[in-house]
């Protein structure tokens, strides 16, 4: 196998730097993220040997052995661990008996153990914990990646061209970052979309104790709510086709939430959280965690929708386009130096200012970012920027530092600029790490 970096048959990966950095730090590595997204290629560019859990006799194997998994060669790929939880504490313990060794295994998996009881430990100090998510317009080569997000933070910018236009950019998110999709066409790739979540509905949900039908009106109705709070009584008002002015049951409302965790736990559905500033009472913060998916292309699935059909419904194609952006600023957040393991998050308070995207280091300093399709939009998504900086900035006595940056990122533009106010207009396809 080999190192699969230095032969060509890898497509590079922001995560590598991570993972690397991580095989020097820590006993173990785990790369978590949904299914598809790339985790096993990646941890096969730096892995030696692999085990997948999953295939042929390995499960019973597993199951009766967990330490058959760890044999081969170092750094060892345990491959989908979480269906044999245990695996997790035999590799704890691996690592504590080989006394200060690095980069023995590298653990992937597409979900999280049902029950948090299955393992007994975190794994904290011998397991990193690297997320993976499917690959933005910078690794597809679909961003010119002429700005870059740590750049920014150290007040680097410099303009340059990059590729315009709605129909491409419609494309772009109906298609996704799939590793095995990037030189399909965007029908192509939405017909494998819709299969992906087939199997998710009628394999992965009832693996995990839940129904395939309600996670699919579930997942439809995070689709229609897209980048949005929702609350339960919608959630659940569409989950069970409740009539305009009906109360969900308790039963009910448990069951959605149940759902909803599972959907957290396959990693198809990201939430960011709300951010709370030093200078603002955590009273006066809506705080509920916006729900994203894991990639655009299973918004538009989910939707029943395509590139021209987004052309022609721009409030559809603009919260598409937001989690498109989302998606991309996660991954190049967490490649961010002296960051949490979330530094993505947004800004919602009871006056009503929202702000989209709010990226915090763990020194505490912060950025700014709306998101805007069109040109035309960029001026509105100026001004909550500025307000936001004026309410946070106006008592001097503040804990809050001032923002190293602001920015809006759009779908449209062929360069990015810096507006006469000092706040970056940015197109996503400018975009990088």
């Amino acid at each position: 196998m080999g190192q699969l970096l230095a032969s060509g048959a890898y497509r590079p990966r922001i995560a590598d730097a991570q993972i690397e950095r991580y095989l020097r730090l820590f006993g173990a590595v785990e790369i978590s993220g949904t299914k598809w997204c790339g985790k096993t290629w990646a941890a096969m560019a730096h892995g030696e040997s692999i085990t997948y859990v999953d295939r042929g006799a390995n499960l019973q194997i597993v199951q009766a052995d967990p330490a058959y998994a760890l044999a081969g060669e170092h750094p060892h790929v345990i491959d989908e661990w979480q269906r044999v939880p245990q695996v997790w504490d035999t590799v704890r313990h691996a690592v504590d008996d080989a006394v200060g060794t690095k980069g023995l295994w590298i653990l992937t998996g597409s979900s999280t153990p049902l029950n948090p009881g299955e393992r007994s430990h975190s794994g904290a100090g011998r397991i990193g914990r690297i997320r993976m998510s499917p690959m933005t317009l910078s690794e597809t080569g679909e961003s010119e990646a002429s700005v870059s997000l740590a750049a920014l933070f150290e007040g680097e910018f410099a303009a340059s061209q990059c590729p315009d236009g709605l129909v491409g950019l419609s494309e772009l998110a109906c298609r996704g970052g799939w590793p095995e999709a990037t030189f399909l066409s965007a029908d192509d790739a939405q017909t494998i979309v819709r299969e992906y979540l087939g199997l998710v509905f009628e394999e992965s949900v009832p693996r995990f104790g839940g129904d395939g039908l309600t996670a699919r009106r579930l997942a439809a109705s995070l689709a229609r709510n897209l980048g949005q709070s929702p609350t339960a009584k919608t959630l659940a008002a569409d989950v069970f086709a409740l009539p305009q002015d009906a109360k969900a049951t308790e039963t009910q409302l448990k069951d959605m939430y149940r759902h909803l965790e599972i959907l957290k736990n396959i990693y198809l559905v990201d939430e960011v959280p709300g951010w709370v500033p030093a200078a603002r009472s955590p009273l006066r913060m809506r705080t509920k965690p916006k729900l994203y998916f894991a990639d655009p292309s299973l918004a538009v699935g989910l939707l029943g929708g395509n590139s021209s059909s987004l052309l022609q419904d721009w409030q559809t194609f603009g919260l598409v386009f937001e989690n498109l952006v989302m998606r991309d600023l996660g991954v190049y957040a967490r490649a961010l130096p002296n960051v949490s393991d979330q530094p993505l998050k947004y800004y919602r308070d009871d006056a009503g200012l929202e702000v989209d995207a709010i990226i915090e280091r763990a020194d505490g300093s912060w950025a700014a970012i709306e998101v805007k399709l069109s040109q035309e939009k960029v001026e509105a998504g100026a001004k909550s920027l500025l307000r936001l900086r004026s309410k946070l900035l106006k008592d001097e006595l503040s804990r809050t530092p001032a923002p190293v940056f602001m920015a809006v990122i759009t779908g449209m533009g062929e360069a990015p600029y810096r507006r006469s106010d000092g706040i970056y207009v940015i197109p996503i396809r400018s975009l990088a790490a």
